[in-house]
């Protein structure tokens, strides 16, 4: 693969347990009348991706059983109670034995986040050593890409639920910021409060 849309894989983090949503896995919340992690991968195939990585964790028996994940590498994460962090360590670490030069991630809770903000951070991969992120008014936000240079620095420091945070923060004068505040919205499906979100 020499395209640079193709060296761009999609990391889809689907782990989460849903603690404070009574316990169900978000992969499986109902969005559109089709699980989340579903539509989640559907933003990520819109936006260009071809390659496409899930990490599973709580309830993955049962996600792939009631998800329709057909093209995708299923990653499970035996630890994902500890947080994002050991997700995105798994997932990069399954990206790490392909030609992918890029993980353009995605958190599966965040459908306010559409094709156009994805493809938007897409584009602006340039090399195996970019940092890219989506802003809202100027704030770093989600969806992140991380070239294959970062990809052992990132998963160093990616403990708890901090992801990436701390290694973005050590690197903030390289990281790229692309403005999504006009075509995306970055809720988090966190509380059952949060539900109203989803359709």
């Amino acid at each position: 693969m020499t395209d640079n849309e193709d060296q761009v894989a999609g990391l889809l983090l689907a782990a989460g347990g849903g603690r404070r949503l009574g316990g169900r896995p978000k992969a499986l919340l109902d969005h559109r009348g089709r699980p989340l992690v579903e539509h989640a991968v559907s933003v990520l195939r819109a936006a260009g991706c071809t390659r496409l990585h899930v990490v599973l964790g709580a309830g993955a028996d049962v996600v792939r059983h009631q998800a329709d994940l057909d093209g995708c590498v299923l990653v499970e994460n035996p630890e994902w109670a500890e947080g994002m962090g050991s997700s995105l360590r798994a997932g990069l670490e399954s990206l790490s034995g392909t030609d992918a030069r890029a993980a353009l991630v995605s958190l599966v809770d965040q459908p306010g986040i559409g094709a156009a903000a994805f493809a938007r951070v897409r584009g602006a991969y340039t090399s195996p050593d970019s940092l890219v992120a989506a802003a809202y008014d100027g704030v770093r936000g989600h969806p992140v890409l991380f070239g294959s240079a970062h990809w052992a620095g990132i998963a160093a420091t990616a403990t708890g639920d901090r992801g990436a945070r701390a290694y973005l923060k050590e690197h903030a004068a390289r990281v790229a910021l692309v403005e999504c505040g006009d075509i995306a919205r970055p809720y988090d499906i966190d509380t059952v409060e949060d539900l109203h979100h989803l359709e």
